[in-house]
């Protein structure tokens, strides 16, 4: 990897899951998003195939490989539909990393071996209304109470909340101690008081299903507290960096898919008497796009081989994450651009790409928040 290149396993992993896509994900994209449905089946057959259990130990019930390969999966994902890569991130990372790392034996018995299997879907509920990128300002609260914490509060923007079997819950156990009072549970959404209040409608990500959830009065056991253990936010959220990564690894799967349709779209259209790529204006547009996503896709590899080496890389993931989510931004604009009017209607897929590339800079930590992160991490 110190030459980005990739080995002979990782290639041919990428291959699988872009034949994959292409076979069972790509041909139901426009049902999927039409409907604003995230499909069950082929989360389940991911699971099948060992892809959910990509980077993760065999002894958690992973398939081994490392986060490389984990990237590769959520690119070629993204690649041909960016919201059923992002219910998988909220599924593969969110709701599974922080098991893995500090879930107790029953935890993981109970719901990581499920998760990866494909059997059961997680969620993270971390982001409330008034509370996004300060997440020390939550309001949901666990109140022990007996052998049980009794939760109530709501929680927005949740990935998978419409239809997760179990949610990764951030609550304050004790409120006078800000951030380090934050707790994690491991919540079955079955439990009484876990309400579904509403399923959002977004301007992009359709197959990604995000609902509103709220807790009334939900009483969990004492056994849901991850790892037993209060006050344990900080930890899960050191997990974050990995996360970011496979954001990062997103953004440039549908930062390809709007190149590969800008380029075929160039070579065919006649304006002038000759195809449209011919034109120096075009041709600088597509000459940088590729410069872009291939220098991003660089980017996350680099941090992802990091993270495979133990390496600390909070400042790596940062930038990658930046660096890609713009360039999702910028090349999908481009795109676009390139296809005139034809791009803006919905018989091409590039208005698509542009939709889905634009949540980018905002989840897993806005564009702000990551350069807040890089300054911090150069000494500022």
């Amino acid at each position: 990897m110190l030459g980005f290149t990739l080995s002979e396993e990782q290639e041919a992993f990428r291959l699988a899951v872009r034949d994959w896509a292409a076979r069972a994900l790509a041909p139901r994209v426009e049902e999927l998003e039409a409907t604003e449905t995230f499909p069950l089946d082929l989360f389940r057959e991911l699971g099948r195939l060992g892809y959910l259990g990509v980077g993760i130990p065999e002894e958690y019930g992973g398939s081994g490989g490392d986060m490389v390969m984990r990237c590769l999966l959520i690119e070629e994902i993204g690649r041909v539909n960016c919201g059923f890569g992002a219910a998988l991130l909220g599924h593969v990372g969110l709701a599974t990393i922080p098991l893995i790392k500090f879930g107790t034996a029953e935890q993981k018995e109970r719901y990581l071996r499920p998760a990866l299997a494909g059997e059961m879907l997680g969620c993270f509920g971390l982001s409330e209304p008034n509370s996004g990128s300060d997440a020390t300002s939550i309001r949901t609260t666990a109140v022990r109470d007996g052998d049980a914490y009794v939760i109530n509060g709501s929680k927005i923007f949740i990935t998978n909340g419409t239809i997760a079997d179990y949610c990764m819950l951030a609550a304050y156990t004790d409120r006078s101690r800000r951030g380090a009072g934050i707790s994690m549970f491991v919540v079955d959404t079955k439990t009484p008081g876990f309400v579904v209040s509403k399923k959002l409608r977004k301007l992009g990500h359709h197959t990604s299903e995000t609902a509103v959830l709220a807790f009334e009065g939900m009483r969990v056991p004492v056994s849901a507290l991850l790892g037993g253990v209060e006050g344990g936010f900080a930890q899960v959220a050191s997990t974050l960096e990995g996360g970011r990564i496979t954001h990062a690894a997103r953004s440039v799967g549908v930062s390809q898919a709007a190149l590969e349709a800008a380029l075929q779209y160039a070579r065919e259209r006649e304006q002038f008497g000759q195809k449209i790529g011919k034109f120096q204006a075009i041709k600088f547009k597509l000459a940088r796009m590729a410069m872009e996503v291939e220098t991003a896709r660089t980017a996350v590899w680099r941090a992802a081989w990091l993270f495979d080496q133990g390496v600390p890389c909070m400042r790596e993931a940062a930038m990658a994450k930046l660096f890609a989510s713009e360039v999702a931004q910028r090349v999908t604009w481009e795109a676009l651009q390139i296809h005139g009017g034809y791009g803006y209607i919905t018989e091409f897929p590039v208005e698509r790409f542009f939709r889905d590339a634009r949540l980018m800079t905002i989840t897993e930590g806005t564009s702000e928040i990551q350069l807040i992160l890089i300054a911090r991490e150069l000494g500022l």
